[in-house]
């Protein structure tokens, strides 16, 4: 299962098992057990609302297009729109946190994807309806990168829990869009513009307890880990120990203090030119690339070979829901690996052999298809539990997972473009599933190279 660069900080637990002491200015518990449930309750609503934008999209595609007269290039266009939102807006959201604090700049992420859910269906012609779904992945976007700072910051002793309640949030939004939204659709009357529009209001019942939470201004404007967002391109990694600052629950100063610590033998390396984060930075973008095109066409491949709307978004659904249980198998078991290449290399095939199905028989055999290429989606946990393991430091990886999401995301942008292109001009799915299993070869092979067994700090 896809996210975005929301998971990016809470891959830094997984870069060191030792605890760590408080820091000032860092992690908070809640100051009161109503505080907790109501920022636990916020968190849940929260991850609820970062990918029915998306995926409530996809079933209705068909719809939407000839509404507004859409040709497949645009639609092609719209379908990167969410990729190069995440890619762009997330980059501002440490800067927005240290202004504004936490809370309430994911109180505006909201509010912000509740106007565009709202103004999405209203919109009277292609370029209105861009605009309103770029406000809301705008929101998006930054509430992605600053929730799982705010799991580190409050729920300090319980990280592990309550990541696994983001992310289990942010599944079942997924798959529920996606299986759910042409059923409401055909229950409220049929029209697109009703059943895009009903997904504002989850928008908006979330933003109840971030309403109260945006009022407390100690709750992290200092936003942890905000370096590594302001210094994911131009950063540089130097060794250290482990137990330096951390780049997530610490202050700003702190992480920026770790990471510009001099080596052990006194060199360093600045980030751009590390092999490791290119080739982590081309696997993320290929299975982002994947993720988006099975997000925004899939549900169209399983309509055109004869699916209903309401069964291709339930096979949408199923990509998505296979990150579920993966989710938490694949991190553990690429943690016990010396070399996470194997892994890389078994996803690819279930992808691979899911796209050669689709091309050949994509009615017959169209649960089994998606069950494939929802395994293969989960490349997404793999490579964020790949960025905690290929560097020692906690700024290292704080820097490592800026860069390889933040670069990973531009390179993702194309993909779903291209898709529709050829899918206007060749007016079926024969050349762009070819390229969708085309895509599958460099990621796997950007995906061996970035597991190997070696850090950033191995290459200063």
């Amino acid at each position: 299962m896809q996210t975005s660069p929301s998971d990016n900080l809470a891959t830094l637990d997984t870069a060191s098992s030792a605890p760590r002491p408080a820091e000032p200015g860092g992690p908070r518990r809640p100051a009161s057990p109503w505080r907790g449930r109501v920022m636990a309750a916020g968190l849940l609503l929260a991850a609820l609302n970062l990918r029915p934008a998306v995926t409530s999209l996809g079933p209705l595609l068909e719809e939407v297009r000839d509404g507004l007269g859409m040709s497949g290039t645009v639609a092609g266009v719209l379908t990167s729109v969410p990729a190069a939102c995440f890619a762009i807006f997330g980059l501002t959201a440490p800067r927005l946190a240290r202004r504004w604090g936490l809370g309430a700049v994911v109180c505006a992420g909201l509010a912000a994807i509740a106007t565009g859910l709202v103004l999405r269906p209203l919109a009277g012609g292609t370029v209105a309806f861009l605009a309103a779904s770029g406000l809301a992945l705008a929101g998006i976007a930054v509430s992605n990168i600053l929730m799982p700072v705010i799991v580190k910051r409050w729920f300090p002793d319980r990280v592990g829990a309550m990541t696994g309640l983001y992310s289990m949030g942010l599944s079942l939004g997924t798959a529920a869009a996606a299986a759910a939204t042409v059923p409401m659709t055909d229950a409220l009357g049929g029209s697109w513009r009703v059943g895009l529009g009903v997904w504002a209001l989850v928008a908006v019942v979330a933003l109840v307890p971030w309403l109260f939470l945006a009022r407390d201004r100690t709750n992290g404007s200092e936003a942890g880990g905000s370096e590594a967002g302001r210094s994911a391109v131009s950063g540089t990694v130097t060794g250290g120990s482990a137990s330096g600052g951390s780049a997530s629950g610490g202050s700003g100063a702190d992480a920026s203090a770790t990471a510009e610590a001099p080596a052990a033998d006194g060199t360093a390396i600045r980030i751009t030119r590390s092999p490791i984060a290119w080739a982590m930075a081309v696997f993320f973008g290929f299975q982002a690339t994947a993720a988006y095109i099975s997000m925004g066409w899939m549900p169209q491949i399983f309509r055109d070979a004869g699916v209903s709307a309401s069964t291709s978004g339930v096979l949408l659904a199923v990509v998505m829901a296979m990150g579920v249980p993966l989710a938490f198998v694949l991190p553990r078991l690429a943690a016990r690996l010396r070399h996470q290449g194997v892994l890389v290399v078994i996803l690819g095939v279930f992808g691979l052999v899911g796209y050669a199905g689709l091309w050949l028989a994509p009615a017959e055999g169209a649960w089994a298809w998606a069950v494939l290429l929802g395994v293969a989606n989960c490349a997404f946990p793999l490579a964020l539990t790949m960025i905690g393991m290929r560097a020692r430091t906690h700024a290292g990886v704080a820097r490592l997972s800026a860069f390889a999401q933040s670069i990973g995301y531009l390179l993702s942008i194309p993909g779903p473009l291209l898709v529709g292109v050829l899918y206007q001009h060749s007016g079926g799915w024969g050349q762009p599933i070819a390229l969708m299993a085309g895509f599958m070869v460099p990621q796997i092979v950007a995906g061996v190279l970035a597991g190997r067994d070696r850090t950033l700090e191995d290459e200063a």
